[in-house]
């Protein structure tokens, strides 16, 4: 864990202290989740709800409650009330990923403060985008409060998204899956490389946090954890879901509704013992891997029963013996092709879904052409080299 006498400071406590600045006599607009706390738990809802000198006006969340996460509680429409303020929140994750103007009719500047989880496909670095976007066609300001990188700073891999699959949710911008990169340094190359949609830029305001280090992993933060979403129990089956996540697209079982989503996986024609095998002789750093069996069910926290609920399925287990060797998304791509190799007639595919998780179509069509993993993480390099290039420029930590 971080040092108790010097934890991490986020955007969000440096706001109220170092940055007041940035909000006092603005009418402010709140894109958040149930993330979006102080370090003593407050929700920056209600803190900037309080703030003398600034007037929030509306809240922008996912299709949560802004406060949390959990299906069991009831889920809010296109358009719902937050009950502590009286203020309207819309929802970003349906219909509308991007305020419209009506929405934004009483706003001077936009804060941003949600945590999310180092992959491209994870809705919030997307939204932000679009957040971005919709502020700059009409001049407000944007005020991105930092947050950790939970699966370090470090990793930077997989497919960049194709230029005709951009500005979508799930691929907003031309980043790889694995991007290495804070909310804020995302925010700050969305700008300076002019990604946002026709070139525009934001008028652009990061609070950095104070204290994190790039190969600081979110148990090293002294921060508390909060589920980024229901089936991401830990930071364990965060880092798996990085890679396994890419099993939404088939008809094989990521582990949800198991103690351990996205660290297993299967189905019940899956010859588990040949693909364990053929994952063994892969010789992948920081990962090891083991047959298991199991039934997914109905947890509470899920909003429809999982894939292939109450079946008996022959399984994968990830066990990740060195995280800071192991790479997630060559491991997810890697157990799709062991899967993908000996069942090609059995496995399924849900297009919108792998568009959506890889936002090209190469890596179908290698594994439908009988490429290997090897040739499969070969065919990123350059365009991953490329990226890295320009994010130098934008990062804010060391």
């Amino acid at each position: 864990m971080a040092n108790a006498q010097s934890p991490i400071s986020v955007g969000a406590d440096r706001l109220f202290s170092d940055s007041a600045h940035l909000i006092r006599g603005k009418r402010l607009a709140l894109v958040s989740n149930h993330s979006g706390r102080l370090r003593d738990g407050t929700h920056l809802a209600d803190a900037l709800h309080r703030f003398p000198g600034a007037r929030l006006t509306v809240l922008f969340g996912m299709e949560y409650d802004i406060r949390s996460n959990d299906y069991s509680v009831e889920r809010d429409g296109e358009r719902a009330i937050d009950r502590r303020t009286g203020l309207p929140k819309y929802n970003l994750y349906g219909e509308h990923h991007r305020p419209t103007p009506e929405m934004l009719r009483d706003v001077d500047a936009i804060v941003f403060d949600i945590q999310e989880v180092g992959a491209r496909f994870y809705e919030h670095i997307n939204i932000l985008g679009f957040v971005m976007d919709a502020a700059a066609e009409r001049n407000i300001e944007v005020i991105v409060l930092d947050r950790p990188n939970p699966i370090t700073g470090l990793a930077v891999d997989g497919f960049v998204t194709d230029g005709d699959k951009r500005f979508r949710f799930g691929s907003y911008a031309r980043v790889p899956v694995v991007h290495g990169m804070t909310m804020g340094e995302l925010a700050r190359m969305y700008n300076g490389e002019r990604m946002l949609q026709g070139g525009r830029q934001a008028r652009l305001h990061v609070v950095p946090m104070a204290g994190w280090t790039r190969a600081m992993w979110y148990d090293e933060t002294g921060l508390e954890w909060r589920k980024p979403s229901p089936n991401l129990l830990t930071l364990s089956s965060m880092l798996a879901y990085v890679g396994t996540c890419l099993f939404e697209a088939v008809n094989v079982s990521e582990g949800r509704g198991t103690d351990t989503p996205f660290e297993v996986i299967g189905a019940p024609w899956l010859d588990h013992v040949k693909a364990v095998a053929l994952l063994r002789d892969l010789k992948l750093a920081g990962v090891t891997f083991d047959t298991v069996t199991f039934t997914p069910v109905q947890k509470p926290y899920h909003g429809r029963p999982p894939e292939l609920a109450g079946e008996r399925l022959r399984g994968i287990r990830v066990h990740v013996t060195d995280r800071n060797a192991f790479a997630a998304y060559r491991t997810g791509v890697a157990m799709l092709w062991a899967v993908h190799r000996p069942h090609a007639d059995k496995v399924v595919w849900n297009d919108a879904a792998l568009d959506r998780l890889v936002a090209t179509p190469r890596l179908k069509s290698m594994l439908a052409a009988g490429a290997t993993p090897a040739q499969i993480f070969q065919s990123w390099d350059a365009e991953v080299a490329a990226f890295r290039s320009k994010r130098g420029r934008y990062l804010l930590y060391r």
